[in-house]
């Protein structure tokens, strides 16, 4: 069996390694000419990555911006961006697009599986829409499954092959064929009855943690309000054995996923003349924690007798969670352009990102600074957005002016640190 991954990205390409080191060959298919060129070349695009584990899965491994190779598959995964609009609906811009260019190369027998996140419906309406119209019978000489990603970048404990997977497929036939491809490098697979269950499975996981993570941040206002540290509260709380997951604040939801996903199923809930309540109020939430922080901010600056308006302020971090390269949706960015915006002038240390990334969205000139002494003695403000590990914390403690610390590094506990 070959196989073939659509986007090489912080989802297919983990898949592509795991199916190469399985010994089955893979045909990673990218747009991008520049990552296509560093894969073949032995090298990551992806810095939890290491080089040296693309080298050795490059004997079965094959990248291309030729999607004509797919059509040698017996397998292909799309793994593409399912962002949203401005109006917060749903963007299938990028899922149009690759059945649009891979459509002229699919053939009968192969099997095509759906791992972005999506609105239930999805694979029903537009996937198989598509494969129809191609002149395709599904379930019978085309296969159709969705089974939603479940990557989470940096993680060294689960990895694609270790995270049960769940699979749902158009017909008894369309799951068979999934689940022959996925069980080459999945260890536990978990059927469900239809695509639109597994689509809905995806959603239900990511608004979990939307709602979680914006009520613990809704919490550490309050707590701050009152003067007393959120962060022991949740090591307190996590003590009980049962009816208690901890969830930690910081300045806002992050990644591509979380911040995304729920306003999915808020979209299709409408087409059913329903609201959900719990979704809106998440995406407020974070607005409103994002602006507390802004003004966290400014209060510490007003502290020293500082308008934010000329004042130096530097970010730690621009990733959306720490010791990864990912600064989709980052929380950290956000706030940047806050700052800017208001005349602050703002500056950035992030090792995982030493040059600003290209985004859609976002455009900011700006290189990462080494952390020195003398560089945190210069600004007004460090603000501590993304708390990678490899920060020297205790420089950043003995030199900086004013620490606006949103992660609970110093839990609050020196002269120049304010909690946010």
């Amino acid at each position: 069996m070959k196989i073939g991954i659509i986007g090489l990205g912080y989802v297919g390409l983990p898949l592509a390694l795991h199916f190469a080191e399985a010994g089955t060959e893979v045909y990673g298919f990218d747009i991008d000419s520049t990552k296509v060129d560093m894969i073949n070349g032995g090298r990551s695009p992806i810095r939890y990555i290491p080089n040296e584990r693309i080298a050795a899965a490059n004997a079965k491994l094959t990248a291309s911006n030729d999607p004509a190779g797919l059509s040698a598959v017996d397998g292909i995964i799309i793994c593409v961006p399912t962002p949203l609009t401005h109006q917060r609906e749903p963007d299938m811009t990028f899922i149009l697009s690759t059945l649009d260019l891979i459509g002229p190369h699919l053939r009968k027998g192969q099997m095509m599986s759906l791992e972005s996140t999506t609105y239930p419906g999805t694979t029903d309406e537009i996937i198989c829409g598509f494969v129809k119209k191609l002149g395709f019978t599904i379930g019978e000489d085309f296969y159709v499954v969705y089974s939603p990603e479940r990557e989470d970048p940096g993680n060294a404990k689960f990895n694609a092959a270790t995270i049960p997977k769940v699979i749902g497929g158009t017909t008894p036939a369309c799951l068979a064929k999934g689940k022959e491809v996925y069980s080459i490098i999945v260890q536990r697979l978990v059927e469900v009855s239809s695509t639109r269950a597994a689509e809905m499975t995806k959603l239900l996981e990511n608004i979990h943690r939307s709602v979680n993570i914006s009520l613990v941040n809704e919490m550490k206002i309050v707590a701050n309000k009152m003067g007393v540290d959120i962060f022991e509260v949740i090591d307190a709380a996590a003590t009980k054995p049962f009816g208690f997951t901890p969830y930690f604040p910081g300045p806002g939801l992050g990644g591509h996923c979380i911040p995304i996903d729920p306003f999915y199923l808020a979209w299709k809930a409408r087409e059913y003349g329903l609201n959900t309540r719990f979704i809106e109020l998440s995406g407020e939430i974070d607005n409103d924690i994002r602006n507390w922080v802004l003004g966290r901010i400014m209060d510490g600056l007003n502290g020293q007798k500082k308008a934010l308006n000329g004042s130096r302020v530097h970010f730690l971090g621009i990733a959306y969670k720490k010791n990864i390269d990912d600064a989709r949706e980052s929380p950290s960015i956000w706030l940047m352009e806050a700052v800017k915006a208001k005349g602050g002038v703002i500056s950035y240390s992030d090792p995982y990102l030493p040059t600003f990334p290209k985004m859609r969205e976002h455009h900011l000139d700006l290189q990462s600074v080494a952390l020195t002494p003398e560089y945190l003695s210069s600004v007004d403000c460090v603000v501590i957005a993304t708390d990678h590990d490899d920060f020297d914390y205790e420089m950043v403690l003995r030199h900086a002016k004013l620490i606006v610390d949103t992660r609970g590094r110093y839990r609050g506990q020196a002269e120049n640190v304010i909690s946010a």
